[in-house]
């Protein structure tokens, strides 16, 4: 067979470390500290927090950038409980990780489109306020002052239309 890499993640950006790559810290009380690059192990060793440091995974999920609490992620949790090998429940595993899979990417998926949804919208209300609040820049002093003769005419039509009744 094929023998499976052990993919570590880092401890402060929570990306994935191969093996032979990152820096291992380990504390005085046995704590192991895997970091994917020198960046990562000097931002926690000037006690930065990953939840504020907007480049890390932690920081996005934090400010809902990214798909944070769901019932698929649960899956992904590492077991530390040994199981007899059995040959049905290594199929079934392997059926229940594809369709989770599956799930996990399509709500991803959802969660995105939702985001950019939002953000266009947002994005559209930013623009109006701009051109409300600049549309002397973009009309011409002219039109502007036609405009306004057309308002006042208007708005003296209406009280003489008011004073007939």
């Amino acid at each position: 067979g094929e023998l499976a890499m052990r993919l570590e993640k880092c401890y402060f950006c929570s990306s994935t470390i191969y093996p032979g790559h990152g820096i291992m810290f380990v504390r005085n009380d046995s704590k192991v500290f895997r970091f994917c690059r020198s960046k990562c192990h000097k931002s926690f060793k000037n006690k930065r927090n990953p939840r504020k440091v907007r480049w890390t995974k932690a920081y996005r999920k934090s400010h809902g950038k990214e798909l944070a609490k769901d019932s698929v992620y649960s899956f992904e949790k590492r077991r530390n409980v040994p199981v007899k090998y059995d040959r049905e429940l290594m199929m079934k595993t392997l059926k229940a990780m594809k369709t989770v899979d599956k799930i996990r990417s399509a709500r991803e998926q959802r969660f995105k489109q939702k985001r950019v949804e939002l953000a266009k919208i947002i994005q559209n209300k930013q623009a109006r306020a701009e051109l409300k609040r600049d549309l002397h820049l973009i009309i011409s002093p002219l039109v502007a002052k036609k405009q306004e003769l057309k308002e006042k005419v208007e708005v003296k039509e209406s009280k003489t239309s008011m004073e007939v009744e």
